[in-house]
């Protein structure tokens, strides 16, 4: 049973969100793509969110969505930042809080990484160290100046999702972070958040968030809010099968140009390692079938990318 009230119904969205902490790399500008691929084919709209509650690179956010252009993606407005956010965040942790579904949690990463997982718990859960403090327990560590993060005090150890590339998917939930230590809303809570005032109810993102989209999922069904139909899409790789940084070369746009080649020469590649042929994104539409996408990495060697001789 949902604690929250049900969000407002609005025609459906899907949506990219990058971290402002540098430029956009081929693997994100593939699961951009991919992102509204889904979303144009089935007729939702197509957002940016900035999701700058953490580090934020100067010039990183005009940058990404210079690059995203470029590529010939249009999104539709406003542009949301997440950081313009934070009463609605904020207003989301004191309904769970009303509701008696929060606790403080005053330990330190360190004693988080050393404390064995709970008996009760799945592997690799928190483990519920400050779950049943007392309040005298509670009053002595905030009094030896210890900050308090804001943990759910979760009613569940695991919650199912279906995901379009994966399939069903079980996942743990545990007492996640909601608010830290510093006073920020925990990325979990922002994006459920964000996505439901959104209307977004299309995820298309990295595969490397799929082990998380449970504890979001069982988040969202808690404050009343329309779980999101999910896409985990395969990441890019290095050439030595590791997720693709930009310390691994040539991967950025700007990287590419450096080189002599446009942003067609790499929407080409990307194009390509899809199973597509075309120059802009307009042109992938007609053909795109999300039952036909590679469900493996695609390995990329960025000293080994070629100009398309479709694109000059």
């Amino acid at each position: 049973m949902s604690i929250g009230e049900q969000a407002p119904t609005r025609p459906g969205a899907g949506r990219f969100a990058p971290s402002p902490s540098g430029d956009l790399h081929v693997g994100n500008l593939r699961t951009a793509l991919l992102a509204w691929l889904f979303a144009r084919s089935t007729g939702r709209a197509y957002y940016l969110r900035v999701e700058d509650l953490d580090r934020v690179r100067p010039g990183a956010e005009e940058r990404q969505i210079a690059d995203l252009a470029a590529l010939g993606l249009d999104w539709d407005p406003p542009i949301v930042r997440q950081s313009e956010r934070q009463d609605r965040h904020r207003a989301a942790i004191e309904t769970l809080v009303a509701a008696g579904a929060t606790y403080e949690c005053f330990c330190t990463r360190r004693e988080i990484q050393q404390a064995a997982t709970a008996p009760h718990g799945p592997m690799g859960a928190y483990p519920g160290t400050c779950r049943d403090l007392t309040d005298a327990e509670r009053a002595e560590r905030r009094a030896e100046g210890r900050p308090a993060a804001l943990r759910l005090l979760s009613r569940t150890t695991e919650f199912e999702i279906v995901d379009e590339i994966h399939g069903t998917y079980r996942g743990v939930v545990d007492d996640f972070v909601l608010r830290r230590g510093d006073g920020t809303p925990a990325y979990n809570l922002a994006v459920v958040v964000d996505d439901a005032e959104q209307g977004i109810d299309q995820v298309v993102r990295g595969d490397d968030l799929l082990a998380s989209t449970p504890r979001q999922a069982y988040l969202a069904a808690l404050l009343g809010y329309t779980v999101p139909q999910y896409a985990h899409v395969p990441l890019v790789l290095n050439r030595d099968g590791k997720r693709l940084a930009k310390r691994d070369g040539a991967v950025t746009l700007a990287d590419r140009a450096a080189l002599g080649e446009t942003p067609r020469h790499v929407f080409a590649l990307l194009a390509d390692s899809l199973g597509y042929t075309g120059s802009t994104p307009t042109e992938l539409l007609k053909d795109f079938r999300p039952d036909t996408l590679p469900r493996e990495a695609w390995r990329l060697d960025p000293q080994n990318m070629v100009k398309s001789s479709r694109n000059p």
